[in-house]
């Protein structure tokens, strides 16, 4: 019977697999972190060597307050300046001093360098100044106080330094995705370790730290226990649905929560993806979640970023990072066909996170990843169909 059934399966995967394939874009169409149009020509230009164009896209996101933008255009760009540094200089020796732009991109690549080092720590108090001159620079960006909150992650800073930090960001932008991101990489980092003794718990947006609706089964931490409550990682939580509850219709926070969840699935945040990383997620199964959030959390987490995700059009580079975390969450749960739905919607926007977390090869992974999802779905449909009553092989 049980080799019986192996061989239904097999017949089901080479009946229906293929036809799942409609809607995917081809493997060889898929590209890893790739720039939208906008930023893609200014990249152009700066391989170039011509580092006006980055220097009006960045100054044209600061005058239309466009933040969201801001903050994805500064990571991409402090990277190519971190594989490019003479493009880098030539452009801070033609700058006019206090450039606000250059600053900032000043600040994003002083702690984008200091990560993979040993030394790390010296380079991110090193990194200080920088921030701070960002920061002075621009009063009214929130980015810069979105890389002082990665610095703050990278040092294991207090919470209370933390707290410092994300009150300014806040008041600058209250529902900026990128601050919250890396607001809720700080806090699983201190959950992760179990280091309490500081005090104090996480803001919300309205600087309260107190759960939505989600989860509400779960019993919330009195005050000062800061990391601990009903379970270890409730304070990541809280502060997501809370921001999540806040943000308006559509907006990338409605996925926080499904960050956090992945986030405690997966290796911490920063450690290298290697063997143990790859092991851990990979072998991860649906139940083992619940090992980290109540069935009713993690369910209402999925489904809200679901909803977030079918607000874009298929193939839309805005969202393609959240819709990435969502497949792959889905697959954790063993929600086939709706993780087959958002390789879809990803269209040919594969992003290095969260596929880093399971391998060193993050796009051959995001491939074999959409691969075997297809087969899991076909192997779960009916083999045969006579008219509207499918069935199945042995009836």
């Amino acid at each position: 019977m049980v080799y019986f059934r192996a061989l239904a399966t097999t017949a089901r995967m080479v009946r229906h697999t293929s036809r799942l394939a409609a809607g995917l874009v081809p493997d060889h169409d898929v590209v890893l972190d790739a720039p939208d149009e906008r930023l893609s020509g200014v990249l152009t230009a700066a391989a170039a060597g011509d580092h006006h164009p980055t220097a009006a896209l960045l100054a044209a996101t600061r005058d239309g307050a466009e933040w969201e933008y801001r903050d994805r255009c500064t990571d991409v760009l402090a990277r190519f300046a971190q594989s490019r540094p003479g493009w880098f200089g030539r452009w801070q020796a033609e700058a006019a001093p206090g450039d606000p732009d250059l600053a900032l991109l000043r600040a994003a690549l002083a702690v984008r360098r200091a990560r993979p080092r040993a030394d790390r720590e010296e380079w991110l108090h090193a990194a200080a100044p920088l921030v701070r001159a960002a920061a002075g620079a621009a009063p009214h960006d929130p980015v810069p106080w979105r890389i002082a909150l990665d610095r703050a992650r990278g040092l294991g800073l207090p919470y209370s330094e933390f707290a410092g930090i994300w009150s300014e960001a806040v008041a600058r932008s209250p529902h900026h995705s990128g601050c919250h991101v890396a607001a809720l990489r700080y806090l699983t980092a201190r959950c992760r370790s179990s280091a309490p003794e500081d005090g104090g718990r996480p803001h919300g947006t309205d600087g309260t730290g107190r759960a939505g609706a989600a989860g509400a089964e779960e019993t919330e931490p009195e005050e000062g226990d800061v990391l601990l409550g009903a379970r270890r990682h409730d304070a990541c939580f809280y502060f997501a649905e809370r921001a999540a509850e806040a943000a308006l219709p559509g907006s990338l926070l409605q996925a926080l929560p499904a960050r956090a969840l992945l986030g405690h699935a997966g290796p911490a945040a920063g450690s290298p993806a290697g063997g143990a990383a790859r092991s851990r997620l990979a072998c991860t199964e649906s139940e083992d979640l619940t090992d980290i959030a109540s069935p009713g959390r993690i369910d209402a987490a999925v489904e809200l970023a679901i909803g977030m995700s079918a607000r874009y059009a298929p193939g839309d580079p805005w969202p393609a990072e959240v819709r990435n975390v969502l497949a792959l969450l889905l697959i954790l749960r063993g929600r086939w066909e709706d993780a087959l739905d958002q390789f879809r919607l990803i269209g040919p926007h594969a992003t290095a996170f969260p596929w880093t977390a399971v391998s060193d090869d993050p796009l051959g992974q995001f491939l074999e990843m959409r691969d075997g999802t297809r087969l899991q779905v076909a192997a779960g449909m009916p083999l045969w169909r006579r008219g509207h009553r499918a069935v199945e092989t042995g009836q």
